[in-house]
């Protein structure tokens, strides 16, 4: 193993750096190893959900925000998910956490190891690796702005005007802040605002310092490890400065570093970038990190409820493949940022991303751009709830169970694909943006970042009737489900059924050969029928809602009827010719119908 992070360190370093860092790496692993086993299994299965959350996202007081949402969770999704992202928990200074002051320290204003720990013995977790930059005002940058020379390279500091008009931006703020120090003004780069300082990795000194803070984590309980900000990590002047080469071999080292020490460790690289770039983060499906983001699922998933056609969608998950049954995509729709948009380039057209942007608009949201390398600008990201870009909370004539239906089949959507599961606290327990907090802050991603109370979350799940009540109910009911049946194993084969543009339908088969689950869902105000054919070998269906069977007749047809909206999951059954139960006998139907 030593002669393998060897190898990733001299493709980042000459050969004699090369071999002066490897025993301090050596020495670094020692001083975590052994490290405490969080979990037996180094696989994922159909049991493993993660929910996204923040540590202050339900307030109680006099508690602490981490021992509140321990609290919270333990009663809710104890049995619903198997592991909890919990969002940047350190002090900082911006961004809502992704500044980071130090990275050992849990903010005393949320809790302390101790209260992770305790949520730790309940759930997976896991913790962000905010690797590209840190605090301006952390006590690395503040040395380094005091010319102490330890920190001197820790940053990048361009002292003349070099070309950047290459460099891939993700925002439109400028590249480089200038800071006044004693040996006077320096111009340091700064990706993503000028209180997030970006990191040198070309020197050796800030890569030790990174690998023993993953370490840290991992000593601490982490299981998963998100690599914030990843695809900008290394920086070289003339390039795009983004996917570089070395980015690839700092994860490759990272992943042989845990492979040795903490091999039930996963990472899993955060890159809202184009799928093709997205996807190359799984390196050859052994090397680099065990899950990717699945960035482009949902601006792809709202274009279908948007035009109530799915056939984009299914196109695109058609060609999703991975290197190895090591890896498996993160799939998500929600989360703490907005919905990236830049994912879909290639595979949406302009007119379409343009047709989402209005969309948000239409609903309250708002949009945030990035600059191009000629200098124009170009949406980045929708900053809205998931629910409301699902439906105008404006549009007071449209029912609540409409809304909720639509809502739910979404999830169950990103639920039905190959993968693990990310479910963010807003789209489990069923919030609607609060455009008034990013007015406020004059932050857009505030608008789907609300910290209710707990007494205010709890008497709105009391209300039967209430949105958070129907959200969480269905959602809990397809999270069991999911859980409960083998066909939904990440690695279990999927295969997309082509009926009708309004039907996302994905076959699901266990491994073993032991279950097959087919998923139907409706991305359509409209009633659409389907028939299963003879192709299916004649047996019957179960839904796994409510066990309606459906069962082909003596001609090997049996026709499902889905209302607007409606999602059924249903097993497939070893039961032969019986007449169809066709499960909305009474419902009005459409004349639209299709064979599988």
């Amino acid at each position: 193993m030593e002669s393998t992070i060897f190898d990733h360190l001299h493709f980042l370093f000459d050969e004699s750096t090369a071999y002066a860092l490897l025993p301090r790496v050596v020495e670094i692993q020692r001083k975590y190893n052994p490290i405490r086993r969080v979990t037996q299994s180094t696989h994922l299965s159909e049991q493993d959900i993660l929910l996204i959350t923040y540590p202050d996202q339900v307030r109680e007081s006099p508690e602490t925000s981490i021992q509140t949402l321990t609290d919270f969770l333990g009663v809710h999704v104890q049995n619903l998910v198997s592991g909890i992202h919990i969002l940047p928990f350190y002090p900082y200074s911006s961004d809502d956490g992704f500044a980071v002051m130090d990275y050992t320290l849990v903010d005393p204003t949320l809790g302390s190891w101790k209260d992770l720990d305790r949520l730790g013995h309940h759930f997976d977790l896991m913790f962000d690796l905010v690797l590209n930059h840190v605090s301006a005002k952390s006590k690395w940058f503040e040395r380094f702005l005091a010319d102490d020379p330890t920190y001197r390279d820790f940053f990048i500091v361009l002292d003349d005007d070099p070309d950047l008009s290459q460099v891939a931006r993700p925002r439109t703020l400028p590249l480089l802040t200038a800071f006044q120090t004693p040996s006077g003004e320096k111009k340091v780069w700064t990706t993503f605002s000028a209180d997030q300082i970006d990191l040198n990795y070309n020197t050796p000194k800030v890569l030790l310092a990174m690998i023993d803070t993953l370490l840290f984590y991992v000593q601490h309980g982490a299981r998963f490890i998100r690599l914030d900000a990843i695809a900008y990590l290394w920086k070289e002047v003339g390039t795009s400065c983004i996917h570089l080469p070395q980015t690839h071999a700092i994860i490759r080292l990272f992943r042989a570093i845990l492979d040795e020490v903490a091999p039930w460790v996963m990472l899993i690289t955060e890159t809202n970038v184009p799928h093709v770039d997205n996807i190359a983060y799984f390196g050859n499906g052994s090397d680099e990190a065990q899950l990717v983001y699945n960035f482009a699922l949902p601006p792809l998933v709202l274009h279908a409820f948007r035009t109530g056609n799915a056939s984009i969608l299914s196109r695109w998950v058609q060609t999703l493949t991975l290197p190895s049954d090591q890896v498996a995509f993160f799939n998500f729709l929600a989360s703490h940022d907005g919905i990236g948009v830049n994912p879909v380039r290639g595979i949406l057209n302009d007119a379409e991303i343009d047709d989402l942007v209005t969309l948000t608009q239409e609903h309250g949201g708002l949009v945030s751009y990035k600059q191009n390398r000629d200098g124009s600008a170009i949406p980045y990201e929708l900053n809205i709830n998931y629910f409301d870009a699902l439906s105008n909370p404006n549009n007071h004539a449209e029912s609540m169970s409409t809304q909720v239906n639509r809502f739910i089949t979404a999830q169950a959507i990103m639920l039905s694909l190959a993968g693990v599961p990310g479910i963010y606290f807003h789209s489990l327990f069923g919030s609607r943006g609060d455009r008034a907090a990013a007015e406020t802050s004059g932050l857009s991603r505030r608008i789907n970042r609300q910290k209710p109370t707990r007494d205010e979350l709890e008497r709105e799940l009391a209300q039967p009737g209430s949105q958070r009540a129907q959200v969480f109910s269905r959602y809990s009911d397809l999270l069991r489900m999911r859980r409960t049946h083998r066909a939904f194993d990440p690695h279990a084969d999927q295969h997309i059924v082509g009926w009708d543009e309004r039907i996302f339908a994905v076959l699901r088969v266990a491994s073993d050969q032991s279950e097959r689950v087919l998923c139907l869902h409706n991305v359509a105000n409209e009633v659409v029928s389907v028939h299963l054919g003879k192709n299916v070998d004649a047996e019957s269906w179960k839904n796994l809602a409510d066990s309606t069977t459906y069962t082909h007749d003596l001609n090997g047809v049996c026709s499902l009827t889905l209302l607007p909206y409606q999602t059924i999951w249903a097993m497939q059954q070893r039961v032969f010719g019986s007449n169809c139960n066709r499960g909305n006998e009474n419902k009005e139907r459409s004349n639209d119908q299709n064979e599988f």
